[in-house]
């Protein structure tokens, strides 16, 4: 198992032929990778120019670290229009803005064309998407009625230009632009929500990270999708160009205000759902599901509440126990995660995503028992962990899932 970044080879029957650079070499002694910051693949170990090794026997990396044990990917969620219910998927891409479709659009009131929410319009749960089968379009219905629609998954920028204009929005204070659908497609939604609204896809204005995900915390600068927002960071300005005539003048697209979203995806544990269910059973509550949550990504996890500490967390690291019998793995295909934020909690979760209906009470109730564990916004619970992806690429149910950092440094930064 790797600790911290670093790879332990416990027990494995290394050969020398294989692993030349490693000097008095036996069958019987463990070695770990004491510099590599990242997974150590086949390739890496035969490398001509391999990093330090160091006996594992007189190193305990448990001592300082306790980094859980590896866990498993065990439900993907992708949620394509803000607020609205989602879909679960055995596979999918990540992206460096989030999964794949993730709150790549949203509903926004026709006139201000700002941001709608659960927390407004707790009907907008029984708004159910999914993928046609051949994944080109997403399928957009209203529970309980006939009324569907059926868009482009991933229109291309012809499509968009004969169906859509782009426009400015805003997410709380913050301001973005979006592709709006003509009424042919947002008509239905403003019959049920019973208010007039029009339906945008992301458009090409970064929305850059700020608060936990800032470069001065993050290291890099890094963007996302219609998460939610408040003003803070420098947005790069739409060019004029780019707007219809008949986009209305809501404001000057290159006075936009500086946008800063809530990190791209989140991570939780059913660990820790059951840990709360137990709770909320032992107030004589009814258990709930995690999707109340909204995560993109639900680990399997071994004990409740860990991820309050993880820093840094990798997909699909190669097990060392199987490295010797994957030759192959001439590259890691690892995805590696930075872990900015706990995501702390309205009371979105309070809604049931089946129903629409919204509990007064719990689980807020019972998470502000005990969950009011980051120093930085001491008066809201916190359930699972916001991420920035470092790369992209496949994700799938089932692939290992691994603590490779951690820390008990987390602190909300205002701004979200």
């Amino acid at each position: 198992m790797r600790h911290r970044g670093v790879i332990c080879l416990h027990n494995l029957p290394l050969n020398r032929d294989h692993y030349p650079h490693i000097l008095d070499l036996t069958t019987s002694d463990s070695y770990i990778c004491s510099s590599f910051p990242r997974c150590l693949t086949a390739r890496q170990l035969r490398s001509p120019n391999p990093p330090a090794m160091v006996n594992l026997n007189s190193f305990n990396p448990f001592a300082s670290n306790n980094l859980p044990p590896p866990s498993k990917i065990i439900s993907l969620q992708i949620y394509p229009i803000k607020s609205c219910r989602g879909f679960e998927v055995t596979r999918t891409t990540l992206r460096k803005r989030g999964l794949d479709l993730d709150r790549q659009w949203m509903f926004v009131d026709a006139s201000t064309r700002k941001f709608l929410t659960i927390r407004d319009l707790s009907q907008m749960t029984l708004v159910r998407t999914s993928l046609s089968a051949d994944g080109d379009q997403l399928q957009v219905r209203i529970e309980g009625t006939d009324k569907s629609i059926a868009i482009p998954a991933h229109p291309s920028q012809d499509w968009l230009q004969e169906n859509t204009k782009l426009v400015p929005a805003k997410v709380w204070s913050a301001d973005t632009d979006g592709y709006e659908y003509s009424n042919a497609v947002s008509g239905i939604f403003s019959d049920f929500f019973g208010r007039k609204v029009a339906l945008l896809m992301k458009g090409p204005t970064p929305r850059i990270l700020s608060g936990n995900g800032a470069p001065q915390f993050l290291g890099r600068t890094e963007s996302t999708q219609f998460a939610d927002g408040e003003s803070s960071s420098p947005l790069t300005p739409i060019p004029s160009h780019q707007y219809r005539p008949e986009s209305p003048p809501l404001q000057n697209p290159n006075t936009l205000k500086p946008s800063t979203p809530v990190l791209p995806v989140q991570i939780a544990s059913q660990a820790s759902i059951d840990e709360l269910n137990a709770r909320l059973g032992s107030r004589g509550h009814t258990p709930i599901t995690i999707e109340r949550f909204r995560p993109n990504i639900i680990i399997e996890g071994t004990t409740p509440w860990s991820e309050d500490s993880w820093k840094v967390v990798c997909i699909n690291g190669p097990s060392p126990s199987f490295l010797p019998s994957l030759p192959f793995l001439s590259s890691s295909t690892a995805l590696d995660l930075d872990v900015a934020s706990r995501c702390a909690r309205c009371q979105v979760p309070n809604v049931d995503p089946e129903t629409a209906e919204k509990n007064k009470h719990e689980p807020w109730d019972t998470l502000m028992t005990y969950r009011r564990v980051d120093k930085g916004i001491k008066y809201k619970p916190c359930f699972g962990m916001l991420c920035v992806p470092r790369g992209e690429g496949e994700l799938e149910v089932g692939m290992r899932f691994e603590v490779t950092g951690v820390t008990g440094e987390h602190f909300y930064q205002k701004g979200f």
